[in-house]
Protein backbone atom coordinates (compact mmCIF):
# COMPACT_ATOMS: atom_id res chain seq x y z
CA UNK A 1 0.00 0.00 0.00
CA UNK A 2 2.73 2.58 1.01
CA UNK A 3 4.42 1.70 -2.43
CA UNK A 4 1.53 1.85 -4.26
CA UNK A 5 0.53 5.57 -2.47
CA UNK A 6 4.63 6.74 -3.27
CA UNK A 7 3.44 5.97 -7.09
CA UNK A 8 0.48 7.90 -6.81
CA UNK A 9 2.10 10.88 -5.45
CA UNK A 10 5.22 10.79 -8.27
CA UNK A 11 2.44 10.10 -11.02
CA UNK A 12 0.73 13.36 -9.41
CA UNK A 13 4.08 15.19 -9.66
CA UNK A 14 5.21 14.10 -12.72
CA UNK A 15 2.01 14.72 -14.68
CA UNK A 16 1.09 18.20 -12.77
CA UNK A 17 4.61 20.36 -12.63
CA UNK A 18 5.19 21.07 -16.17
CA UNK A 19 2.03 23.30 -16.02
CA UNK A 20 3.24 25.10 -13.08
CA UNK A 21 5.14 28.16 -13.37
CA UNK A 22 7.01 30.70 -11.77
CA UNK A 23 5.75 34.34 -11.98
CA UNK A 24 8.26 36.96 -11.00
CA UNK A 25 6.83 40.58 -11.01
CA UNK A 26 7.95 44.13 -11.13
CA UNK A 27 6.57 47.18 -10.53
CA UNK A 28 8.29 51.09 -10.71
CA UNK A 29 7.90 52.74 -6.61
CA UNK A 30 9.40 56.39 -6.36
CA UNK A 31 11.45 56.89 -3.90
CA UNK A 32 11.48 60.92 -2.09
CA UNK A 33 15.50 60.85 -1.93
CA UNK A 34 18.17 58.41 -3.80
CA UNK A 35 19.04 55.70 -1.34
CA UNK A 36 22.71 56.92 0.39
CA UNK A 37 25.61 53.69 -0.09
CA UNK A 38 26.16 51.83 -3.30
CA UNK A 39 23.98 50.35 -5.56
CA UNK A 40 22.38 46.95 -4.20
CA UNK A 41 20.64 44.88 -6.80
CA UNK A 42 16.71 44.04 -5.73
CA UNK A 43 16.77 41.07 -7.76
CA UNK A 44 19.23 38.01 -6.46
CA UNK A 45 17.65 35.38 -8.58
CA UNK A 46 19.82 35.64 -12.00
CA UNK A 47 17.13 34.21 -14.00
CA UNK A 48 15.11 37.78 -13.53
CA UNK A 49 18.23 39.81 -14.32
CA UNK A 50 17.60 40.11 -17.87
CA UNK A 51 13.82 40.65 -17.38
CA UNK A 52 14.70 44.08 -15.23
CA UNK A 53 16.92 44.99 -17.55
CA UNK A 54 14.47 43.87 -20.82
CA UNK A 55 11.64 46.00 -19.01
CA UNK A 56 13.36 48.94 -17.23
CA UNK A 57 17.33 48.98 -19.22
CA UNK A 58 19.00 48.48 -15.45
CA UNK A 59 18.30 47.24 -12.37
CA UNK A 60 18.16 48.57 -8.69
CA UNK A 61 17.58 52.74 -8.43
CA UNK A 62 16.52 54.33 -11.42
CA UNK A 63 16.32 58.07 -12.39
CA UNK A 64 14.24 60.78 -10.38
CA UNK A 65 14.36 58.57 -7.46
CA UNK A 66 12.35 55.63 -9.54
CA UNK A 67 13.06 52.28 -8.21
CA UNK A 68 11.98 48.47 -9.24
CA UNK A 69 10.73 46.47 -6.34
CA UNK A 70 10.52 42.42 -7.75
CA UNK A 71 7.78 39.75 -6.32
CA UNK A 72 7.40 36.22 -7.06
CA UNK A 73 4.77 33.45 -6.97
CA UNK A 74 3.05 30.72 -8.60
CA UNK A 75 1.12 30.26 -11.57
CA UNK A 76 -0.53 27.02 -13.47
CA UNK A 77 -1.29 26.67 -16.82
CA UNK A 78 -4.56 26.44 -17.45
CA UNK A 79 -5.02 26.95 -21.28
CA UNK A 80 -2.70 25.93 -24.48
CA UNK A 81 -3.00 29.52 -25.91
CA UNK A 82 -0.72 30.29 -22.73
CA UNK A 83 -3.99 31.45 -20.64
CA UNK A 84 -1.71 31.41 -16.69
CA UNK A 85 -3.99 31.28 -13.45
CA UNK A 86 -2.79 32.98 -10.62
CA UNK A 87 -3.47 35.13 -7.26
CA UNK A 88 -4.79 39.03 -7.99
CA UNK A 89 -2.60 39.75 -5.13
CA UNK A 90 0.99 38.28 -6.87
CA UNK A 91 0.21 40.69 -9.66
CA UNK A 92 -1.43 43.78 -7.98
CA UNK A 93 0.39 46.84 -9.29
CA UNK A 94 2.41 45.11 -11.41
CA UNK A 95 4.24 46.95 -14.10
CA UNK A 96 6.17 43.73 -15.86
CA UNK A 97 5.13 40.18 -15.83
CA UNK A 98 7.69 37.25 -16.52
CA UNK A 99 6.16 33.84 -16.84
CA UNK A 100 8.93 31.29 -16.01
CA UNK A 101 8.08 27.54 -17.56
CA UNK A 102 9.35 24.06 -16.09
CA UNK A 103 11.81 24.00 -18.62
CA UNK A 104 13.58 27.21 -17.68
CA UNK A 105 12.10 29.19 -21.04
CA UNK A 106 10.88 32.65 -20.30
CA UNK A 107 8.14 34.75 -21.59
CA UNK A 108 6.88 38.21 -21.15
CA UNK A 109 3.34 37.97 -20.00
CA UNK A 110 0.37 40.45 -19.60
CA UNK A 111 -2.40 40.83 -16.65
CA UNK A 112 -5.63 39.90 -18.81
CA UNK A 113 -7.93 40.97 -15.98
CA UNK A 114 -8.22 40.47 -12.14
CA UNK A 115 -10.72 39.72 -9.56
CA UNK A 116 -9.58 41.27 -5.51
CA UNK A 117 -13.02 39.92 -4.53
CA UNK A 118 -11.93 36.42 -5.23
CA UNK A 119 -8.08 36.98 -5.41
CA UNK A 120 -7.72 35.48 -8.69
CA UNK A 121 -6.49 36.82 -11.84
CA UNK A 122 -4.72 35.60 -15.45
CA UNK A 123 -2.02 36.33 -17.26
CA UNK A 124 -1.43 35.23 -20.99
CA UNK A 125 1.62 34.80 -22.99
CA UNK A 126 2.78 33.49 -26.22
CA UNK A 127 4.06 30.24 -26.04
CA UNK A 128 6.65 29.18 -28.29
CA UNK A 129 5.98 25.52 -28.14
CA UNK A 130 2.90 23.17 -27.07
CA UNK A 131 2.14 23.57 -23.57
CA UNK A 132 0.99 20.99 -20.48
CA UNK A 133 -1.85 22.23 -19.20
CA UNK A 134 -3.45 21.62 -15.98
CA UNK A 135 -7.30 19.89 -15.25
CA UNK A 136 -9.79 21.57 -12.83
CA UNK A 137 -11.20 19.46 -10.94
CA UNK A 138 -15.13 19.06 -9.11
CA UNK A 139 -14.14 20.83 -5.70
CA UNK A 140 -17.87 20.16 -4.46
CA UNK A 141 -16.46 16.94 -4.33
CA UNK A 142 -13.39 17.21 -1.69
CA UNK A 143 -13.85 15.39 1.11
CA UNK A 144 -12.50 16.74 4.67
CA UNK A 145 -9.10 13.74 5.07
CA UNK A 146 -8.34 13.19 1.21
CA UNK A 147 -4.55 13.72 0.29
CA UNK A 148 -3.56 17.15 -1.11
CA UNK A 149 -0.83 18.24 -2.89
CA UNK A 150 0.53 21.86 -3.33
CA UNK A 151 2.88 22.26 -5.96
CA UNK A 152 5.03 26.06 -6.29
CA UNK A 153 7.60 28.21 -6.10
CA UNK A 154 8.29 29.09 -2.04
CA UNK A 155 10.56 31.29 -1.58
CA UNK A 156 11.97 31.07 -5.59
CA UNK A 157 12.46 27.24 -5.28
CA UNK A 158 10.74 26.01 -8.54
CA UNK A 159 8.68 23.28 -8.83
CA UNK A 160 8.15 22.53 -5.12
CA UNK A 161 6.09 20.15 -4.42
CA UNK A 162 4.46 19.20 -0.67
CA UNK A 163 1.84 16.97 0.70
CA UNK A 164 -0.47 16.89 2.88
CA UNK A 165 -4.73 16.18 3.42
CA UNK A 166 -7.65 18.70 3.44
CA UNK A 167 -8.38 19.80 6.98
CA UNK A 168 -10.96 21.53 6.04
CA UNK A 169 -13.55 22.55 3.39
CA UNK A 170 -16.06 25.65 2.98
CA UNK A 171 -13.68 28.07 5.51
CA UNK A 172 -14.81 31.65 5.38
CA UNK A 173 -14.75 34.68 8.41
CA UNK A 174 -10.86 34.45 7.37
CA UNK A 175 -10.71 38.11 6.18
CA UNK A 176 -8.39 36.85 3.09
CA UNK A 177 -11.45 37.91 0.18
CA UNK A 178 -14.90 39.20 -0.24
CA UNK A 179 -16.09 35.85 -1.51
CA UNK A 180 -14.77 32.93 1.16
CA UNK A 181 -15.19 29.25 0.73
CA UNK A 182 -12.16 28.13 1.36
CA UNK A 183 -10.03 24.31 0.73
CA UNK A 184 -8.00 24.50 4.71
CA UNK A 185 -4.79 22.16 3.61
CA UNK A 186 -1.90 21.11 6.43
CA UNK A 187 0.58 20.27 2.94
CA UNK A 188 3.30 23.01 3.48
CA UNK A 189 2.56 25.98 1.76
CA UNK A 190 4.88 28.88 1.91
CA UNK A 191 5.40 32.59 0.57
CA UNK A 192 5.90 32.00 -3.09
CA UNK A 193 3.00 29.60 -3.26
CA UNK A 194 0.95 32.12 -3.93
CA UNK A 195 -0.94 31.20 -7.03
CA UNK A 196 0.29 27.91 -7.34
CA UNK A 197 -2.14 24.08 -7.27
CA UNK A 198 -3.44 22.51 -4.70
CA UNK A 199 -4.29 18.93 -6.48
CA UNK A 200 -5.81 15.48 -5.54
CA UNK A 201 -4.19 12.04 -6.19
CA UNK A 202 -5.74 11.93 -9.50
CA UNK A 203 -3.81 15.08 -10.68
CA UNK A 204 -6.62 17.99 -10.69
CA UNK A 205 -5.82 20.94 -9.29
CA UNK A 206 -9.02 21.18 -6.49
CA UNK A 207 -8.05 25.07 -5.56
CA UNK A 208 -5.13 27.56 -5.93
CA UNK A 209 -3.58 28.27 -3.41
CA UNK A 210 -3.95 31.41 -2.09
CA UNK A 211 -2.95 32.32 2.38
CA UNK A 212 -1.20 31.41 5.18
CA UNK A 213 -1.68 31.73 8.84
CA UNK A 214 1.38 33.36 9.59
CA UNK A 215 0.81 32.56 13.04
CA UNK A 216 0.58 29.13 13.13
CA UNK A 217 1.69 25.81 11.09
CA UNK A 218 0.07 23.55 8.95
CA UNK A 219 -2.88 25.86 7.91
CA UNK A 220 -3.32 27.60 4.18
CA UNK A 221 -6.57 28.30 2.31
CA UNK A 222 -6.69 27.57 -0.95
CA UNK A 223 -9.52 28.95 -3.76
CA UNK A 224 -11.96 26.24 -4.83
CA UNK A 225 -11.52 25.09 -7.95
CA UNK A 226 -15.13 25.11 -8.69
CA UNK A 227 -15.12 28.99 -7.54
CA UNK A 228 -12.04 29.31 -10.10
CA UNK A 229 -14.04 28.02 -13.01
CA UNK A 230 -16.60 30.29 -12.49
CA UNK A 231 -14.08 33.43 -12.12
CA UNK A 232 -11.86 32.49 -14.47
CA UNK A 233 -13.82 32.06 -17.22
CA UNK A 234 -15.38 35.77 -17.20
CA UNK A 235 -11.37 37.08 -16.82
CA UNK A 236 -10.61 34.77 -20.07
CA UNK A 237 -13.49 36.06 -22.19
CA UNK A 238 -13.90 40.06 -20.90
CA UNK A 239 -11.08 40.61 -18.48
CA UNK A 240 -13.11 41.45 -15.50
CA UNK A 241 -16.18 39.82 -13.14
CA UNK A 242 -19.51 40.47 -13.30
CA UNK A 243 -21.70 39.58 -10.09
CA UNK A 244 -25.73 39.64 -9.23
CA UNK A 245 -26.58 41.66 -6.59
CA UNK A 246 -29.22 41.98 -4.00
CA UNK A 247 -28.68 44.77 -2.61
CA UNK A 248 -28.95 44.09 1.26
CA UNK A 249 -27.01 44.59 4.51
CA UNK A 250 -26.67 41.18 6.16
CA UNK A 251 -25.86 39.64 9.80
CA UNK A 252 -25.34 36.72 11.12
CA UNK A 253 -28.24 34.56 12.73
CA UNK A 254 -27.65 34.02 16.62
CA UNK A 255 -29.22 31.66 18.16
CA UNK A 256 -31.29 34.16 20.45
CA UNK A 257 -31.95 36.08 17.16
CA UNK A 258 -33.10 32.87 15.71
CA UNK A 259 -35.81 32.12 18.43
CA UNK A 260 -37.39 35.56 18.43
CA UNK A 261 -37.94 35.17 14.84
CA UNK A 262 -39.47 31.91 15.07
CA UNK A 263 -36.94 29.92 13.83
CA UNK A 264 -35.80 26.41 14.99
CA UNK A 265 -32.17 26.67 13.88
CA UNK A 266 -29.45 29.16 13.02
CA UNK A 267 -29.62 28.31 9.18
CA UNK A 268 -30.53 31.69 6.82
CA UNK A 269 -29.57 35.01 6.66
CA UNK A 270 -30.64 37.82 8.36
CA UNK A 271 -31.64 41.31 6.29
CA UNK A 272 -30.21 43.92 8.50
CA UNK A 273 -30.65 46.74 6.18
CA UNK A 274 -32.11 47.40 2.16
CA UNK A 275 -30.37 49.37 -0.26
CA UNK A 276 -32.79 52.36 -1.75
CA UNK A 277 -33.38 51.31 -4.94
CA UNK A 278 -31.68 47.93 -4.98
CA UNK A 279 -33.51 44.87 -6.21
CA UNK A 280 -34.39 43.73 -2.66
CA UNK A 281 -36.19 47.10 -2.29
CA UNK A 282 -37.95 46.47 -5.63
CA UNK A 283 -39.00 43.15 -4.65
CA UNK A 284 -40.27 44.20 -1.33
CA UNK A 285 -37.46 42.67 1.23
CA UNK A 286 -37.32 44.10 4.32
CA UNK A 287 -35.10 44.28 8.04
CA UNK A 288 -35.58 41.19 10.14
CA UNK A 289 -36.66 39.20 6.82
CA UNK A 290 -34.70 35.82 7.25
CA UNK A 291 -33.65 34.45 3.88
CA UNK A 292 -33.25 30.74 4.30
CA UNK A 293 -33.54 30.03 0.32
CA UNK A 294 -32.16 30.76 -3.18
CA UNK A 295 -33.93 29.86 -6.27
CA UNK A 296 -34.35 26.55 -4.26
CA UNK A 297 -30.90 25.80 -2.79
CA UNK A 298 -30.61 26.12 1.06
CA UNK A 299 -29.00 29.10 2.38
CA UNK A 300 -26.78 27.82 5.51
CA UNK A 301 -25.58 31.38 6.62
CA UNK A 302 -25.27 34.99 5.45
CA UNK A 303 -21.70 34.37 3.18
CA UNK A 304 -23.56 31.73 1.52
CA UNK A 305 -26.11 33.82 0.50
CA UNK A 306 -23.38 36.36 -0.84
CA UNK A 307 -21.94 33.82 -2.47
CA UNK A 308 -25.12 32.62 -4.12
CA UNK A 309 -26.44 35.83 -4.93
CA UNK A 310 -22.76 37.23 -6.36
CA UNK A 311 -22.43 34.08 -9.24
CA UNK A 312 -25.82 34.58 -10.96
CA UNK A 313 -25.96 36.08 -13.65
CA UNK A 314 -26.87 40.01 -13.41
CA UNK A 315 -30.69 40.02 -14.50
CA UNK A 316 -31.44 36.37 -13.73
CA UNK A 317 -35.04 36.16 -12.04
CA UNK A 318 -34.47 34.53 -9.08
CA UNK A 319 -37.22 33.17 -5.87
CA UNK A 320 -35.85 33.32 -2.25
CA UNK A 321 -38.14 32.51 0.09
CA UNK A 322 -37.90 33.67 3.56
CA UNK A 323 -39.50 33.84 6.97
CA UNK A 324 -41.07 37.11 7.50
CA UNK A 325 -43.28 37.24 11.15
CA UNK A 326 -43.01 33.80 11.77
CA UNK A 327 -44.29 33.36 8.12
CA UNK A 328 -42.70 31.36 5.28
CA UNK A 329 -43.13 33.05 1.83
CA UNK A 330 -41.73 33.58 -1.18
CA UNK A 331 -40.62 36.70 -3.54
CA UNK A 332 -39.06 37.00 -6.71
CA UNK A 333 -35.95 39.77 -7.01
CA UNK A 334 -34.43 40.32 -10.63
CA UNK A 335 -30.69 41.09 -9.54
CA UNK A 336 -28.35 43.35 -10.57
CA UNK A 337 -24.87 43.63 -11.33
CA UNK A 338 -22.78 44.17 -8.52
CA UNK A 339 -21.58 48.20 -7.99
CA UNK A 340 -17.65 47.61 -7.52
CA UNK A 341 -17.28 47.99 -3.68
CA UNK A 342 -13.47 47.86 -3.89
CA UNK A 343 -10.31 45.75 -3.50
CA UNK A 344 -10.65 43.41 -0.01
CA UNK A 345 -6.92 43.13 2.40
CA UNK A 346 -4.32 41.68 0.58
CA UNK A 347 -3.75 38.31 1.84
CA UNK A 348 -1.45 37.30 4.40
Amino acid sequence: MAGSLQSAFVRVAERVRPAVVHIGTVQVARAPRPPAGPEQPFAEDPAFRDFFDQFFGRRGPGRRGEFHQPGLGSGVIIDKRGYVLTNHHVVRGADGVLVRLSSKQEFRGRIVGSDPKTDLAVIRFEPGTALTVATLGDSDAVRVGEWAIAIGNPFGLDQTVTVGVVSATGRSDVHIATYENFIQTDASINPGNSGGPLVNLRGEVIGINTAIVAAGQGIGFAIPANMVKRVTGQLMDRGKVTRGWLGVAMEPLTKELAQSLGLTDTRGALVARVSPGSPAAAAGLAPNDVVVGFDGTAVEDYRHLQRLSAEAEAGRRVKLQIVRKRERRTVEVTLAEAPDAGAPPRPR
